[in-house]
């Protein structure tokens, strides 16, 4: 059994070319043969050796190493539709589908060599033969970066990432995050792939990667380098207790007060506090006032401080005492307009009790003539 593959690369391309001519003219003529797309095969991975062209009647496969079909060479055979053998050659990792294509498991770089199958059928045998190579896997590759983790901190919006896929391959992609990317207006990819540039970093990458695809549906990843960017502070707010009006906290003295200044900031900033012109020993995000007095009155400022951005901002409340309530002088007055409707209710009233006081003496003047005129027409 010779095993040895052919060393001069014309011939192989030579053996290509006739072979891929020799399928076309198989198929035309019902000849089964082995796809050539599959006669490579990577080192670990599964490789299979499809049979084309077969018959609808095959009784029989039988799978051989070489080129000689003798039975010394069997690998495995298979007659439809469950019973299976295996032969002299066989290891324990190849197998036969039901479409008469041979499996090898785990594919080793000493199963390189020629592969010929025995087709048996009704009318007579179909015999095919190619020549499998086994590829070694190159090792993933590596990475290298400007700003790791432990190369050091990245500012946000002012530094930028320079990060090279370290490998021998063409077919390079990049992972942001763990998503591929082809590049945007903020990053950059060389014409060969295998530098990546991102200008002015994000608080949002976190994560670089690289990757190489040399063989179908084998992708190889380098390690993934993390990134460590500084932003912030941003957002910087000052929460009271009480609450604040217009800046200005107003607080009964003996009461208790609670300030609390946030942000958003990586790494964590740095706080102080400052009353009145004068730095306060607290370095934390929150401040309590227990039982206020009226030396803590007044003007509060919180000050956050990233180290590793250089940006500082702060913010202000001024405490202060309730303010007194002015004195109210209660006075009696009349508007102009109550005056006029006064007036004239006063006119109308007046004439009302003048009119009832001519009625009734009209009426009263009225029953006490009546009563002296009947009073003199009865007389004698």
């Amino acid at each position: 059994m010779d095993l040895s593959r052919p060393n001069r690369s014309p011939w192989r391309r030579l053996t290509l070319i006739a072979s891929l001519l020799t399928c076309g003219i198989c198929q035309a003529s019902g000849q089964i043969f082995i796809s050539p797309d599959s006669l490579t095969g990577i080192e670990r991975f599964r490789t299979i050796l499809t049979l084309e062209n077969i018959p609808e009647d095959v009784l029989e496969y039988s799978w051989y190493r070489d080129m000689d079909n003798s039975t010394e060479n069997m690998i495995f055979s298979y007659k439809p539709p469950n019973t299976r053998h295996p032969g002299p050659l066989y290891t324990g990792r190849e197998n036969v589908t039901r479409a008469g294509s041979l499996v090898i498991r785990r594919s080793a770089l000493n199963d390189t060599g020629y592969y010929t199958v025995v087709v048996d059928t009704g009318n007579g045998t179909q015999r095919a033969t190619g020549w499998l190579e086994i590829l070694k896997l190159e090792s993933d590759p590596g990475i290298s970066a400007n700003a790791s983790a432990s190369a050091g901190v990245l500012v946000e919006g002012m530094d930028s990432v320079v990060a090279k896929c370290l490998t021998n391959s063409s077919n390079i992609r990049w992972y942001v995050n763990s998503v591929p990317t082809s590049g945007n207006n903020r990053m950059t990819i060389s014409l060969d792939g295998k530098t990546l540039v991102i200008h002015r970093v994000s608080r949002y990458d976190h994560s670089l990667q690289c990757a190489i695809e040399d063989f179908p549906e084998i992708l190889q990843r380098s390690e993934e380098i993390p990134l460590r960017v500084a932003y912030g502070p941003d957002y910087v707010s000052l929460r009271t207790q009480p609450d604040v009006f217009n800046g200005v906290l107003t607080a009964v003295t003996g009461s208790t007060v609670k300030l609390k200044c946030t942000c958003f900031s990586r790494p964590e900033p740095k706080y102080h506090w400052i009353h009145n012109g004068s730095l306060l020993s607290v370095s934390e995000e929150n401040m309590t006032l227990p039982t206020l007095s009226w030396e803590q009155m007044g003007s509060y400022r919180c000050i956050v401080e990233n180290p590793e951005t250089q940006l500082a901002f702060y913010r202000e409340v001024t405490i202060q005492p309730p303010r007194p309530l002015p004195a109210v002088h209660r006075e009696f007055s009349i508007s102009g307009s109550l005056v006029l409707l006064l007036i004239i209710l006063a006119t109308l009233g007046s004439a009302f009790i003048c009119g009832m006081l001519v009625y009734t003496l009209i009426i009263f003047c009225s029953i006490g003539g009546t009563g002296h005129k009947s009073s003199w027409q009865t007389s004698p």
